[in-house]
């Protein structure tokens, strides 16, 4: 039986091996790409309008994670971390842009109303609100990145999925 593979941390190893991606927004928001540097912390390359797409000339070994305006997650390839392919060549030696599809997930009808209330209600109100105390918490709760990436590296030690 082969040994299994440990997951890759949630941080840059080293940029040894090229590869050239394009990060496209099919979601219906701004989507900002952040790069996980060589420490595991987030570093934007900036906003990606919907419907547009970004070119990036990225490492195999350099995770990527998304969110939208708001804080709330984006899947690129239908994964909350994306960790590049292997680079591909045209015929002449040029790099060909690998596509990568920036999306929203299905949100819980939980994550869907919280989010749609935290855009209606200022954050001050949110105590004034009739509804129960659970809810009330995680309203809020604002979106935090930091912490998203340190929930994504604990599950990926314990269980070594991606």
């Amino acid at each position: 039986m082969a040994e299994q593979e440990a997951p890759a941390p949630l941080k840059s190893l080293n940029s040894f091996d090229p590869t050239f991606i394009s990060f496209i927004n099919r979601s219906s928001r701004d989507a900002e790409a952040w790069w996980l540097n060589f420490e595991g912390k987030p570093t934007s390359y900036g906003k990606i309008k919907p419907m547009t797409s970004l070119k990036m000339n990225t490492y195999l070994t350099h995770p990527w994670i998304f969110r939208s305006s708001d804080g709330a997650k984006l899947l690129a390839n239908l994964n909350e971390v994306y960790f590049p392919t292997p680079a591909q060549y045209e015929e002449y030696g040029y790099p060909r842009y690998q596509r990568v599809y920036v999306t929203a997930p299905v949100y819980s009808l939980q994550e869907y109303c919280i989010r749609l209330i935290r855009s209606m209600v200022r954050k001050e109100d949110i105590r004034k609100l009739e509804i129960p105390q659970g809810l009330r918490k995680d309203l809020s709760r604002e979106p935090d990145l930091l912490r998203d990436i340190q929930i994504l590296s604990a599950k990926r030690s314990t269980n070594g999925s991606n």
